[in-house]
């Protein structure tokens, strides 16, 4: 019978950074290290709110320590070059809010300014400014036109912050009163790379809402690759921290699939098989990838040998790159009728569970992946294997709870990563 005690776990957080000493503040030059992606995540479209003679100040938690960071811009669905006036890294203190004196300037090929081209990417040079792992950093960029639209992830569970339209560039200030509006959207900010001499590698978890973070708590960075990480963090602490530690990249896109074809209604976000080498492949130092997918194809009437095909497709070509490949199991779902008026794919029938467990058979006992997460195990109703544990249910048959997440990452071997 499963236990049922629900486990302190915000204790768990407290334990893993309490270990940790407190950063310098203060710019010095960054120690020998490898560069490492140590946060990233997926733009999905064109966001609706412009930006106008403004600065955004993104939020985002790098998972792993160094000495030194440089950030990533894409302008993925931009239709018009997006020029950045100036920009600034720092870190987090409260808000938007920064820790005194850490915001330091940001330059790309040594100038202050960068223009990314539509469907673009840009990196920029080295800041040196310690981080640890857990840190949130602050991305300040000050956009000096008018009405550009962002190209954006749009549900990052987590507030960023922005200038009223007009405010100007105040990209190198640390207080948070300038910075009068909020977002959970990810403008332009792709990835976060981390010096590290300490990180043996990034881990990249390629998957949909259900890795996006769906029914997580906003700002709590309770998803199940949150808790990984946390674990990661912990067991190298244990260990007396011989450096076996790696970065955890959150790729997740809420209704991604797999594929593109056979399947209806069509997705309205990129497909992983399309996704993989802006969203894996172009990262820092990415040792592992964790494949959770499939279950957005099969709502859309994708048969379980389309959904192998498209899991072998991401199995080649990053085995092919020489990452280490981990798939994961699809976990339950509850039939759902959304009424023949509906369009096709809109719910989930007996027919997608019998689908699903073919696809979660292959993956268990024929794929030729590296290792395997259950997930599936670690979420369902002992009495009834094809739906979710009623305490990891979030109530709309399909997404784990807060608890459910913290079981997932729970259920993980960290040796798949040594």
């Amino acid at each position: 019978m499963r236990n049922t005690h629900l486990a302190p776990i915000g204790l768990v957080a407290m334990l893993a950074l309490g270990s940790l000493a407190p950063p310098a503040i203060e710019a010095q030059q960054p120690a020998a290290g490898r560069w490492l992606t140590a946060w990233g995540t997926s733009q999905a479209a064109l966001g609706m709110r412009p930006v106008t003679n403004a600065t955004v100040r993104m939020i985002a938690r790098v998972s792993i320590p160094g000495d030194a960071v440089r950030i990533r811009l894409d302008n993925t669905f931009g239709t018009t070059p997006l020029a950045v006036g100036k920009a600034y890294v720092g870190l987090r203190a409260r808000a938007a809010t920064l820790v005194a004196a850490s915001n330091q300037p940001v330059t790309f090929n040594h100038a202050a300014t960068v223009t990314v081209p539509p469907g673009g990417s840009v990196v920029s040079d080295p800041v040196a400014v310690k981080v640890l792992g857990g840190q949130d950093v602050a991305v300040s960029l000050y956009i000096p036109e008018t009405s550009v639209r962002p190209s954006q992830h749009g549900g990052a569970l987590v507030t960023s912050y922005l200038t009223a339209d007009g405010a100007g560039d105040v990209a190198s200030v640390e207080t948070r009163e300038p910075f009068t509006v909020t977002t959970t959207s990810m403008f332009w900010l792709k990835a976060i790379d981390v010096q590290s001499s300490t990180a043996t590698g990034a881990i990249v978890a390629l998957g949909d809402s259900i890795t996006d973070g769906t029914c997580s708590t906003l700002d709590a960075h309770d998803r199940w690759e949150d808790w990984l990480s946390v674990r990661l963090a912990l067991d190298d602490a244990q260990h007396g921290g011989r450096n076996q530690v790696k970065a955890v990249v959150n790729e997740g896109i809420g209704g991604a699939t797999l594929l593109r074809e056979h399947l209806q209604p069509p997705p309205d976000s990129p497909a992983s098989v399309e996704r993989l080498d802006r969203d894996v492949l172009s990262h820092q130092g990415v040792s592992h990838l964790i494949v959770f997918m499939g279950t957005n194809d099969i709502r859309r009437g994708a048969s379980a040998q389309h959904v192998i095909d498209g899991m072998q497709d991401v199995l080649r070509r990053a085995k092919a790159r020489g990452l280490k490949v981990i798939g994961v199991t699809i976990i339950p779902r509850h039939v759902v009728d959304r009424g023949a008026e509906s369009p096709r794919g809109a719910g989930w029938s007996a027919e997608n569970t019998r689908t699903r467990n073919e696809v979660n058979q292959w993956i268990r006992t024929k794929a030729s992946f590296d290792g395997v997460i259950d997930f599936d195990k670690a979420v369902q109703d002992p009495q009834h294997p094809d739906l979710l544990f009623p305490p990891f249910n979030c109530g709309d048959g399909t997404h784990p709870t807060p608890r459910g997440y913290f079981e997932m990452a729970k259920s993980v071997r960290l040796d798949l990563f040594r």
